[in-house]
């Protein structure tokens, strides 16, 4: 039926999958409420020049129309954590600094992007406005790494960079004629185009202990020093069971974040499955991150245990409701042709007992 085609990009989620986002949203704010963050929700559209005016939006990535009713140019968000920043700035801007806030729903994007097709994602995540210190990042880190474990995320691994890392050397001891050039080839990891000076930031990558090593090696002047610091002791403050890599150069999608960036990964996945960092809401140091539901809901994760029970015509209500209050799913049948079978149900009310159907 071609009037139930989708755009590109777009789709449907069915049973189980819709619960399993609607779950695992739940799981991971409710684990990062445990750490102070209050969830809000802003709303799904905003004038285009209000959306773009704080952090990194950018006008390339959003899907735009015009109000009918004020005749403005509305766009469609496509990342809600400037949002998160317009709130904690205009609405609470009154409210004790730092302040923690968390949200969870739709973004939708003008273009897939290169690893996964969909334009419309759900996102979760948390921000705390007012603060990037060494106590605030490893709480943001901490509070992702518990939120996506308690999903059921498994093999964790946390990939720090430092976005601003080379427009710190580059008006310091190791200056260069085009700064956005240099930064295209690190971003390539085009060793023979780089600069030989430079070329060091692209060998330190890897595991951080040894990373941090050899930027110290390479940071004669002591540039890096507190930066580097402050980076081993956010990670002394993170679970020790975790793979935790240094890629100094790393900087797709981290543009607008200061002196830390992140990304969290699992063999679970395809790509990336949270990013955050360090930032300036206006003035104000902040600190983040945001998950990525889509790669876990076709993960498999959050399905839950589908105890369906089939109740046959003429069972009570109040049987029915003992056994929603015992965890069981409850479907009546509405009519005597309705079936345990038809209705996708795991037992059948028989004698008082759920009884399990058995599979052809």
């Amino acid at each position: 039926m071609t009037n139930a085609l989708l755009p590109t990009g777009f789709r449907d989620r069915l049973p189980p999958e819709a619960d399993a986002s609607a779950r695992l949203v739940r799981i991971i704010l409710d684990a990062v409420a445990g750490y102070g963050y209050e969830r809000v929700q802003p709303p799904l559209a905003e004038f285009e020049a209000t959306l773009t005016a704080g952090l990194h939006v950018s006008g390339r990535d959003l899907l735009r129309f015009v109000d009918p009713a004020s005749g403005e140019t509305m766009a469609v968000r496509s990342d809600m954590t400037g949002q998160i920043g317009r709130i904690a700035t205009n609405r609470m801007g009154h409210h004790p600094r730092p302040v923690r806030l968390s949200y969870g729903g739709p973004v939708v994007k003008l273009k897939a992007g290169q690893l996964r097709p969909e334009r419309e994602m759900m996102q979760v995540g948390a921000e705390l406005i007012g603060a990037d210190s060494v106590a605030a990042v490893a709480e943001i880190i901490n509070a992702a790494i518990d939120g996506l474990r308690q999903a059921g995320v498994t093999g964790l691994t946390l990939d720090l960079n430092m976005p601003d890392v080379i427009d710190l050397l580059a008006i310091g001891p190791l200056p260069v004629d085009d700064v956005a050039l240099l930064k295209a080839r690190l971003d390539a990891k085009d060793v023979a185009a780089v600069p030989n000076a430079y070329a060091p930031l692209i060998e330190a990558a890897g595991p951080v202990a040894a990373a941090i090593g050899k930027l110290r090696a390479f940071d004669v002047q002591g540039l890096l020093a507190d930066r580097l610091a402050r980076i081993e002791a956010i990670v002394a403050l993170l679970p020790s069971d975790i793979t935790i890599t240094l890629d100094p150069t790393e900087r797709h999608g981290f543009e607008y974040q200061s002196w830390l960036g992140f990304s969290l990964y699992s063999p679970l996945a395809t790509g990336e499955i949270g990013r955050g960092g360090t930032y300036f809401n206006g003035a104000e140091p902040a600190v983040g991150f945001s998950a990525f539901i889509d790669p876990l809901i076709d993960a498999g994760l959050a399905r839950g245990d589908r105890r369906r029970l089939f109740l046959p015509v003429g069972t009570t209500a109040a049987v029915a409701a003992q056994y929603r209050a015992d965890g069981w799913v409850t479907v009546a049948a509405l009519t005597e042709e309705d079936t345990a079978q038809a209705q996708i149900c795991t037992h059948i009310l028989t004698d008082g007992k759920a009884v399990p159907i058995k599979k052809d």
